[in-house]
């Protein structure tokens, strides 16, 4: 049922265009949309909006010629595979409604799990409106304080893949640049317009009073509830940002705080320049606070200059440590929301999850281990608030398909199988690779990795098919990540006891 067909690679030459000529030169369909969905893990979803027909069927390909970089995505093939290989296979039709989304914070509803991070994509009123009017289910607004923020410029920086995608994303930025009266007016504004959208107001201050005061001036403005940042890494002066954060009596302390401004409900953003989240959640928690919102971004440095000896971004020769968030984190945020989610001291507080999200399945991940809603940041800067289509069709289309009524019912159902340590894991059962031949093209690159980082458990023959010896092989699956076509596959196991065969062509 979640097997995949169709991967980023099969149209990396992709651009994902604002206002696609591919898009505008096609009468029969719309391939930006069906691109965009096979980008973001969602060729489900893009298989069913099909029409019954392959519109491409007797066409020349103008979408191909419209293209910016004409004839280089295969945009015809792509969507005669939609048809091929993955539209046979849909178990359902698209759900004719999205209500099986609807979920809540803290009892107040959403209608649906996606929120903006606090952060510059949530930091005016234009900005928040258009993402409402695309479907997002509300805003943390970007951290309000009561001094004044001046930004440096670059403030970006980027670990980015081979055909420039951002993998991990570096930033230096700090807190709004608006004053608390401006941001306090953006509130009324936005409430006015869209009642029903979701306005978490994320704050800081520099002492018990600047938090008391920021949390009775955003209820009283109509924020929905509060988020109060203890992790920004960028605003480490003066015991402020994720200082707070490591330190759980501070956190207490100022959450204490804010919780006497104001009675809507309060999360606290931890940071994860930490070894563990619980003692900060749980200090939270004796605070007042009713969630918690996890993680931010973690402290990094990307891009040394081999020239300047500065790393990225440079400000007139200098740099600093700044905050590291994007696709790349979400192994490290996985981790944190497990540790919450698990911790019983913490089952009644709502986990709000942010780290890398892009596609549906990313933010599914945080939901089947405890979060509540999700935040995404890195991804809207990226690929802008349009990615709401994929993340709300996709989520909903698998609930659907697993016959889930809400989120609810998906939520937590992968904590059971999670461990802090590796003591519990079976070891004697081995689990040999299955080498496809008709997708192997016999690059070898398995064949580099078993020798030289694994255990010479694989060659190549004269006529470079791949040769597998089952007496070396420990099952690792180091030759199945590194293989550029995917044509290794889970196989046989070996049961303790059993005897194997030493050496065996790659088709077994």
């Amino acid at each position: 049922m979640f097997i995949r067909k169709m991967y980023r690679s099969d149209m990396l030459r992709c651009v994902l265009c604002s206002e696609a000529p591919c898009s505008k030169s096609c009468g029969k369909t719309d391939p930006a949309r069906i691109l965009r969905s096979i980008w973001f893990d969602n060729e489900k979803v893009s298989a069913g909006i099909l029409p019954d027909e392959n519109p491409c069927t007797g066409c020349r390909g103008m979408c191909m010629d419209a293209c910016v970089r004409p004839h280089e995505v295969p945009i015809k093939e792509l969507i005669k595979r939609l048809y091929e290989d993955v539209r046979p296979d849909l178990e359902i039709n698209l759900p004719q409604n999205t209500d099986r989304l609807r979920t809540q914070i803290c009892g107040i509803p959403l209608e649906n799990p996606f929120l903006l991070s606090s952060s510059v994509v949530a930091s005016t009123y234009e900005m928040c409106a258009r993402a409402f009017e695309a479907g997002w289910a509300g805003a943390a607004f970007k951290t309000i304080c009561s001094f004044e923020i001046h930004e440096a410029s670059p403030r970006f920086a980027a670990v980015t893949g081979d055909n420039g995608t951002i993998i991990g994303f570096k930033n230096i930025e700090q807190l709004s640049d608006h004053t608390v009266a401006e941001n306090m007016a953006v509130f009324r504004r936005l409430k006015e317009k869209y009642p029903n959208k979701f306005i978490l107001a994320s704050i800081m201050g520099r002492n018990e009073e600047e938090w008391t005061e920021l949390a009775g001036l955003c209820q009283e403005n109509g924020a929905d509830a509060i988020e109060l940042n203890f992790s920004c890494p960028n605003m480490a002066d003066e015991g402020m940002g994720s200082d707070i954060g490591q330190v759980p009596e501070l956190v207490e302390k100022f959450t204490a705080a804010a919780r006497r401004g104001a009675d809507i409900p309060i999360l606290a953003k931890l940071t994860p320049n930490i070894d563990r989240m619980s003692p900060a959640a749980e200090a939270a928690k004796r605070g007042g606070a009713d969630g918690i919102a996890a993680i931010n971004t973690i402290k990094s440095m990307v891009d040394i200059n081999p020239h300047t000896y500065v790393s990225s971004p440079s400000v007139r020769g200098m740099s600093a440590i700044g905050g590291y968030s994007g696709n790349a984190v979400k192994p490290i945020a996985l981790r944190f929301i497990a540790e919450l989610a698990k911790n019983p001291n913490l089952s009644d507080l709502h986990i709000s999850a942010m780290g890398g999200i892009e596609t549906w399945k990313d933010a599914l991940e945080y939901i089947l281990l405890g979060a509540g809603s999700v935040q995404v940041t890195t991804a809207v800067m990226q690929y802008g608030y349009r990615i709401i289509d994929d993340l709300i069709s996709g989520l909903n289309y698998y609930l659907a398909e697993l016959g889930f009524q809400s989120v609810e019912d998906a939520r937590s159902l992968a904590l059971d199988s999670v461990s802090e340590t590796t003591d519990v894991l079976e070891r004697d059962t081995v689990i040999f690779p299955r080498f496809q031949r008709e997708k192997c093209i016999g690059c070898g690159r398995c064949v580099i990795a078993c020798a030289d980082g694994g255990h010479q458990a694989l060659s190549l023959n004269p006529d470079r098919r791949v040769l597998f010896d089952a007496k070396k092989c420990v099952g690792c699956h180091l030759c199945r990540l590194v293989c550029p076509q995917r044509a290794i596959a889970l196989g046989r196991k070996r049961i303790p006891g059993s005897a194997v065969r030493k050496r065996t062509d790659h088709n077994t």
